[in-house]
């Protein structure tokens, strides 16, 4: 609980205790916080075993540290119980592969993966269906012609 205080601030709060309350006091003092904090460690174990038996036997082995969203995703991506298939999912997302992909798309190169959908392209196009190539440049409009004018971007 109290894992990242160090020695100088354990010993302020002892002064600090000592000044507040007295050394008459003190040892009252601290019997009290200790009696309360274990009377609420009870209440809070007596609770969660209330929500244990209320819940039946189905979730006997739920614990109530897989309510935090670390602990949740850690156990359930994480460990080896891979029933929805989540591990093939993870391996086959590349984001550097996406990103290459994408950064070639704009800089108008054709990637490892759009030389396959080029090639799909080119057979459908072959086929009677002309699709339009997005990937491509579109046409320059001619010297002469103006682009549109759009008086509410300005």
């Amino acid at each position: 609980m109290f894992n990242d205080i160090g020695a100088l601030e354990l010993l302020t709060l002892v002064v600090l205790a000592v000044l507040v309350f007295g050394p008459e006091k003190l040892p009252k003092v601290i019997q009290d916080v200790t009696r309360t904090i274990r009377k609420i460690r009870e209440f809070s174990d007596s609770a969660k075993e209330d929500i244990r038996s209320e819940l039946g036997p189905q979730f006997k082995d739920f614990e109530f540290e897989d309510l935090n969203p670390k602990t949740f995703v850690r156990k359930q991506l994480m460990d080896g119980n891979d029933e929805l298939g989540l591990k093939e999912i993870r391996e086959s997302f590349d984001l550097r592969k996406e990103m290459a992909d994408v950064t070639d798309a704009v800089n108008g190169r054709e990637s490892a993966s759009s030389t396959g959908t080029a090639a799909s392209g080119a057979a459908a196009s072959s086929q009677g269906t002309a699709e339009p190539d997005l990937l491509k440049k579109p046409a320059q409009p001619a010297k002469a012609e103006r682009p549109p004018f759009d008086a509410d971007a300005t």
